[in-house]
């Protein structure tokens, strides 16, 4: 089975408390909304006490168009990838040693809040000493299912060639997509939520000559869902002055009623009930949405509590943030044939699970 042999994180410069953001909505839509202080009241709900994002909060209070935001997402991912592909690499807490940029076979960029042609991986390529026949796999528009997904197809990868080492390179910087002419609802939720934040994970196939010192989660099966017709429940609206954030209030209703089967089946297939899978390694979309996943999974407070302490210092940074909740449960150590499950929705309506065992 692929093992996940490190996983690192790397948070943007600038720290926001949830007060501030709070004072910096109130300041920018209070004449928009009659009724802002009953609706300021999601900064309060969230549950969310700090969040990253990569510029002062001065900036996002002055309009700046689409090139502009786009260019500073570029050159943003860039410097940020850069830190947490070394960082991945040279992480000996889990690694047997430093591993060499040019033992990586393939790398998997994942992002959605910003447009890139050449990708971020190619401009990485050009500032670490990757091989040049490196493969490249770019994935745009999974939102934060994305980087459940981009593990998923490591996995897939590694299956096919066991020798093999992928990096999954998941990086958003949501912050720079905030709209501040935008006077709708989903706006004012997303400014209340989202963040940026960049991950990478370390992914080998069984015969790879990279190792790992402690137990480590390995990949044992994965699976994808998609709901038909569904496309307005998350997602971008990608207008003039760039991209419009699509957040349906039916969102957790939709987790409520379409997750609980989709769990129960995958993991049934491998011959599993859930009282077995110990860790609940789940993307925090909103603290609605870790309510919907107790309900829909029939699950205890503490078996969300590591989700729910990434949302609480980090906030929803899409496509990473699974990879941050991950990275806590390796560093809580588990023990050598425990199971997790990794799980995490977005814009299609779609959800990616992934069954690990550590070994």
């Amino acid at each position: 089975m692929p093992t996940i042999q490190s996983v690192s994180t790397v948070c943007p410069p600038v720290e926001l408390k949830q007060d501030e953001a709070m004072t910096f909505a109130r300041s920018l839509f209070s004449d928009s909304f009659k009724d802002i202080d009953r609706l300021l009241k999601v900064f309060l709900n969230g549950e969310i006490d700090t969040r990253q994002v990569c510029m002062p909060l001065e900036w996002y209070a002055h309009p700046h168009d689409f090139e502009t935001k786009n260019n500073l997402y570029i050159e943003q991912a860039v410097t940020l990838g850069k830190q947490a592909v070394e960082k991945c690499l040279t992480n000996v807490s889990t690694l047997e040693r430093a591993v060499d940029p040019a033992e990586i076979d393939v790398i998997v960029f994942v992002s959605s809040s910003g447009l890139a042609t050449p990708s971020i991986d190619a401009r990485l390529i050009n500032q670490l000493p990757f091989r040049h026949d490196i493969k490249r796999i770019p994935i745009w528009g999974l939102g934060c299912a994305g980087g459940a997904s981009g593990m998923s197809r490591a996995f897939d990868y590694c299956k096919a060639y066991p020798k093999a080492n992928v990096l999954v390179l998941a990086l958003e910087l949501c912050s720079l997509t905030f709209q501040r002419d935008d006077v709708t609802k989903s706006n004012l939720v997303g400014v209340s939520l989202f963040s940026d934040g960049v991950a990478c994970a370390l992914i080998s196939g069984e015969q790879s000559t990279i190792k790992s010192t402690r137990p480590m989660p390995t990949i044992r099966a994965t699976s994808s869902r998609f709901m038909p017709d569904s496309e307005d429940v998350m997602g971008w609206d990608i207008k003039n002055n760039g991209l419009h954030v699509v957040f349906s209030k039916s969102i957790p209703h939709v987790i409520k009623s379409w997750l609980g089967p989709f769990v129960h089946q995958f993991v049934e297939e491998q011959q599993l009930t859930m009282d077995r899978v110990e860790h609940f390694v789940a993307h925090p979309g909103g603290k609605k949405v870790l309510d919907a996943y107790k309900k829909a999974l029939h699950m205890e407070d503490d078996q969300t509590a590591t989700s729910k302490r990434v949302l609480q210092h980090h906030g929803n940074m899409s496509s990473p943030t699974v990879l941050y909740v991950l990275k806590d449960f390796i560093e809580q150590q588990p023990k050598l044939g425990e199971f997790g499950l990794m799980a995490a929705l977005g814009p299609g309506f779609c959800g990616e699970l992934l069954l690990l065992e550590w070994k």
